[in-house]
């Protein structure tokens, strides 16, 4: 049986791909789709931005960020709250690179104005359903029809982390 931790950590794993939530100068919120860098989830989030971003200068305004990630093929949700800050670090840079960022960063770790984002997760929140669509649906429609909301296959819990 897993823990907490370890349940977050699998859950980020499987998905990959992120959201992260920042808060403009006027107070809205701004949401975009960021590949996370680091399999391994020890309570901390890695992406590559540009310096000159939008979301790096946010950032530096106001640290509190937000990081979802939605895994529809393990039925799979997972919502992180924490502090983001912006780390110029070449030796973890060159650690986290891999060779699909070459798209993006063509230049590697040398790209101008390549920076890393790190996000240290304060808690999670997550949503953790039957691999199996038949089950998935089986035990939706079962909650439904027995107006049992305790029938619900989805797991639900908040971590701190």
């Amino acid at each position: 049986m897993t823990n907490d931790r370890e349940k977050v950590a699998e859950l980020v794993e499987q998905a990959q791909v992120a959201m992260l939530t920042t808060m403009t100068a006027e107070g809205k919120h701004v949401s975009r789709p960021m590949g996370v860098q680091e399999v391994e989830f020890d309570g901390d989030l890695w992406f590559f931005a540009y310096e000159d971003s939008a979301k790096v200068a946010q950032i530096a305004a106001a640290p509190e960020v937000n990081v979802s990630f939605s895994d529809d093929k393990h039925h799979s949700w997972t919502s992180i709250a924490g502090r983001a800050e912006v780390v110029h670090d070449r030796a973890k840079a060159e650690e986290l690179y891999t060779p699909v960022l070459k798209a993006w960063f063509p230049d590697g770790v040398d790209t101008p104005g390549l920076t890393l984002i790190k996000v240290r997760a304060d808690t999670a929140e997550y949503w953790d359903a039957p691999t199996s669509t038949v089950a998935f649906v089986a035990g939706n429609l079962r909650a439904a029809v027995t107006g049992n909301p305790k029938q619900d296959p989805i797991t639900n819990d908040t971590v701190r982390l």
